[in-house]
């Protein structure tokens, strides 16, 4: 129960400052691992698998984050091809969905995340994929390389609305991640994340302290089933799960919610 824990509070500058200080210190951290055990060889999906919740449970327990998991997650092992679209409204997002959910999860990176020194080096060397689109041949080239990471039991993370929404309502979708789903005959997963906003809003420095953040997990939807509908048919789709994941008023009766997790 929430209860429990002691009230959300706002942090202050300090501790503003200090969080954020220790979180560039983790992820180098974290990305000078990486690329030394990549030197010599001894890079194993399994341990960057661990590398992904370790350092996403870490910059949480900055934050004092109550995590919690709402929501059957499938079989991630079961062969097919699975991506998970998720809702973006705040730079935690992505360590609350490594903290939550199983698998060898990566992020569909922009480009330009590659060009940050040392950390783009090591999610390089950590199979973190991206697409450029600018670049036709290239683009191709990444696709195919995505497929095959799929393919090999990689689940990959993407953010439809590809910018963080500031007021946690659901943005516009952009259609990019969905014509990858379908070119790989993906299998996607809706995730919805309440809460998230509160405890590090976009476009700002305004933390929040031991904020409850509850992760939702919708129903899959297999791409393969939207071939003749179209592209357009599958955006409304998932839109439409990752509403009702958002808004409780408006979503079908809730999933049991597993217990409360502590960032390990």
């Amino acid at each position: 129960m929430y209860n429990q824990h002691p009230a959300p509070r706002k942090a202050g500058p300090l501790r503003v400052a200090l969080v954020g200080l220790a979180t560039v210190l983790i992820t180098l951290g974290y990305s000078v691992r990486v690329l030394a055990l990549g030197a010599i060889g001894r890079l194993r999906r399994a341990k960057v698998d661990g590398f992904t919740r370790d350092w996403s449970g870490s910059l949480l327990r900055l934050t004092g984050a109550r995590l919690s998991r709402h929501g059957e997650v499938p079989d991630f092992g079961d062969g097919r091809r699975y991506m998970i679209l998720c809702t973006h409204s705040s730079f935690y997002d992505i360590p609350a969905i490594f903290v939550t959910l199983p698998g060898s999860i990566r992020m569909l990176a922009k480009r330009e995340l590659f060009a940050v020194p040392v950390w783009g080096a090591a999610m390089r060397a950590a199979e973190f994929p991206s697409i450029d689109r600018h670049n036709r041949h290239q683009a191709m080239a990444d696709l195919a390389k995505a497929r095959e990471m799929m393919e090999s039991g990689i689940v990959l993370w993407a953010a439809p609305e590809g910018t963080r929404s500031k007021d946690g309502k659901l943005q516009p979708f952009k259609k990019g991640c969905f014509r990858l789903a379908q070119q790989t005959d993906a299998i996607i997963v809706p995730v919805a994340i309440r809460g998230i906003q509160q405890l590090l809003p976009a476009g700002g420095l305004k933390l929040n302290l031991g904020m409850p953040v509850e992760v939702h997990v919708g129903a899959p939807i297999d791409s393969t089933q939207f071939t003749e509908r179209g592209i357009e048919a599958l955006m409304s789709e998932v839109r439409e799960r990752m509403l009702e994941l958002l808004d409780p008023s408006a979503a079908p009766a809730p999933a049991p919610a597993l217990k409360e997790q502590t960032p390990a």
